[in-house]
């Protein structure tokens, strides 16, 4: 896999292998890849989310393409409650208010 993809896993085993600035919309991501010292995201560029699945984790990751293109203040009344459950998990959607 090129260093500029990482791959994210979803409760189903279904990879995603998305552009690693998608992936880094998400402050929790970010700080997976890019924590220091030797864990298996950090040197594999691999996540595995066993918990999200794989319908909520595409969304997710259409979500991190969308928001590297339009801007964040945008309404997301596209986004069904699990998602946004999953992307708060994420830290990918800023809540209003916080």
């Amino acid at each position: 896999m090129k260093e500029d993809m990482v791959k994210l896993i979803s409760a189903e085993g279904f990879e995603f292998v998305i552009d690693k600035k998608a992936a880094m919309v998400s402050q929790t991501i970010r700080n997976m890849l890019t924590s220091p010292g030797s864990f298996a995201e950090t040197e594999h560029g691999e996540v595995t989310f066993p918990e999200i699945s794989t319908t909520i984790l595409e969304k997710i990751c259409q979500y991190f393409y969308w928001s590297l293109q339009y801007a964040s203040s945008m309404v997301r009344s596209w986004v069904c409650s699990p998602m946004i459950i999953s992307s708060s998990f994420l830290e990918a959607i800023e809540w209003e208010g916080d």
